[in-house]
Parts: structure tokens; sequence; C-alpha cells
């Protein structure tokens, strides 16, 4: 087993490994005996491990309780961090109890979301359960909902005490959902990693512990360095911009890494026809996310999504930060006036024509 630190203003670690949980679960028992914990999960991953986790913690000797909501986007809310803290409540969690969030990026972040607000602010921990989560969300602190106008508009940054990612868990995971962390596993060695990149381009399960691994170190070093994203941490924002926006105009079909994927092509697109990168780095960008069976193309022409990118999180005022690519392992920060953007992404729109038709071979 892997131990990655994290060192954010409350450091953690995150555990990679296979097999891995019984010895975690050991670990929470010997550091936090006596303290009740209320798991939180989704119906999909309560159904497939949500009772025999629960009874592995009790059989280490913790106490604990457990919460299910429905899947999907439409409840990553308000009402259900309410429901949540409700319930947490109704079980009498203290402020020295604690969280466990048992699922993908939606319950971990309306988990951590939860924990932040109950009694205003209760320790908890992440165990992800997808790819996406495990490699990206679960690490770094940040926790959100949903607004009708857009994805994770309000949320905080709480640190979690531990996280665990057992690679065991991603045997259950449909193909679909696996390709969404496949993505974002694309996404860190374009913005920070070449090697890493490199070795996406050949495939991904015969390493999948290293792979997971190596980005969890990334997200760690970037978090290091950027706690509270307001520097180099936005360049994990590579992609999801645009990303964002076509989740949206897809009333979420496209998910969320599927949708980052398509959203680093139009950006690199746009870079290209900005004369801030070679179109070669478009051309690898594209060819590593076909090899792993991912799209690079949206149905839907930049200036359809022009209305969801412009209410991004990321718009200070008048001004947009967006992350482009230079060549791959290295991205640049810039903030555009907001016509500036608009007409930078729409200059995009003739090579992206030119590429659904044209394989990245």
């Amino acid at each position: 087993m892997t131990e990655i630190p994290v060192a954010a203003h409350t450091p953690y670690t995150v555990q990679v490994g296979r097999d891995c949980t019984d010895i975690f679960i050991a670990q929470l028992a010997d550091r936090y005996a006596g303290k009740t914990f209320a798991v939180i999960t989704d119906d999909h991953v309560n159904a497939l491990y949500g009772d025999r986790f629960v009874a592995q913690m009790q059989r280490a000797g913790l106490t604990c309780c457990k919460f299910v909501f429905p899947h999907g986007e439409a409840h990553k809310s308000l009402a259900t961090v309410q429901q949540i803290c409700e319930f947490c409540h109704q079980n009498q969690l203290t402020r020295s109890d604690m969280m466990l969030a048992l699922g993908g990026g939606i319950v971990g972040d309306i988990a951590g979301f939860a924990a932040a607000m109950y009694l205003r602010g209760i320790a908890y921990v992440q165990v992800p359960t997808t790819l996406l989560a495990q490699i990206d969300s679960s690490v770094g602190g940040k926790t959100a909902a949903n607004l009708p106008q857009g994805k994770n508009l309000i949320g905080c940054f709480w640190q979690p005490v531990a996280v665990l990612c057992d690679t065991a868990f991603l045997d259950t995971l449909p193909e679909a959902y696996f390709a969404d962390g496949i993505g974002e596993a694309v996404k860190y060695g374009a913005i920070w990693d070449r090697d890493l990149f490199l070795q996406m381009q050949g495939g991904f399960r015969d390493h999948l512990e290293e792979i997971v691994a190596r980005c969890v170190a990334i997200k760690a070093e970037v978090v290091r360095q950027d706690e509270f994203d307001t520097g180099v941490r936005m360049l994990l924002n590579f992609g999801h911009t645009m990303g964002h926006a076509i989740e949206r105009h897809s009333n979420f079909a496209v998910s969320h890494g599927k949708a980052v994927a398509m959203g680093m092509v139009m950006m690199a697109a746009a870079c290209v026809a900005g004369g801030l990168c070679p179109p070669d780095v478009l051309h690898q960008l594209c060819r590593c996310l076909q090899k792993n069976k991912l799209a690079t193309h949206y149905s839907a022409p930049v200036a359809d999504l022009l209305p969801a990118a412009m209410g991004d999180k990321k718009r200070d005022g008048s001004a947009i930060s967006i992350v482009q690519i230079a060549e791959i392992g290295r991205c640049v920060i810039t903030k555009l006036a907001l016509d500036d953007f608009k007409a930078f992404l729409l200059a995009a729109q003739p090579l992206l024509d030119r590429l659904e038709g044209e394989p990245c071979a």
C-alpha cells in the first residue's frame, strides 16, 4: 500500500492499494475509538458495498449509522445536505463524531459539504469508489453542491482527515464510469506530467494502482502549493470550463469525465487557433483520448455552450480565468475579458469541425 501525504493546513494521508479496506478500518478504529461515524453513500454504492462496509466497521468496534440518498447530479443539492445534517442530528452526532463518504465524486462532495456545515464543522473521511473520485475529487478538500444555475456553485474547502483509495472497489465500476476517471488522468498528464501522459497512451488497467498513486501525488503537490485555488491549483481546471458547459447543455447526459475530455479538446483547439501551441499538441491529446475510448467531439457548436461557460465559477467580475495548454505536460493560467474569452473559443470552431471527421491517428 502506498501512502501519500497531503500537506494541507490540516495534514492527512491518502492510502492507495488493493484489498486494503480492512487495514484502513482497523486504523480508524484505533485512531477514533469511541466516536460515532455517519456513513454517507448513494443507492448504487449502497447496493454493492453499503452493508458490507458498515459490518466491517462494526466488527472493528466502531459505532456507525448509514444515510443513503439517490444517485445522480440532481441530488447533489442543498436539500440533500440538509437531509444529511438532519439525519446526523437525529442520530445524536456531536462535534467529536465523524462522517465517512463512501462513493463517487457526488457522494464525496456532498458528504464533505455536510460535514463542514453540521455543527459548524465535524471531521470526515473519504473512501472513494470510482476512479474519478480516487484520482481527483477525494483529495484536496473541495466540497460542493449544485444550484439550478450550474455545477458546484455553492461549497467550501473542508479537508478530510484520511482518504482510502482501494482499487478493488473499481472491479464493479461500469466501463462508462471508468472512462470518466481516465479523462481526468489524461488531464493530469497534459497539465503536469508528460511521462504519465505517454503512459496513458499505452493503456491503463495493467498499471492501475501505479497511475492512481501518481495522480494522487500530483494532486497532493498542487494542493501543497495552493490549497485554496488562487494560483497553480487552477491548472486542475484544464477542460473544466467547457466541460461543465457541456454537462449542463446535455442536461448531464454527458458525464463529467467525458465532458472534461471534450472540453480539453476545445481548449486545445482554441490554443492552436490562437497560435499558443503547435497543432501536434492537439493531435497528441486527441490520440490519447481516443486510444482510451473517449470521444473528442461534442455535437453542439461552441457558440451554444458559451452561455453556460460564462456562468462558470472561475469568472471574476468582467473576466474569467482559463487554462491554456502550451505543450504536453505544461499549461498556463490566463485571465481574459469576457469578450476576449468568447472570441478565443469561437476561433476554435473551424478546427473542431475539421477534427470531427478526422480521427487523430
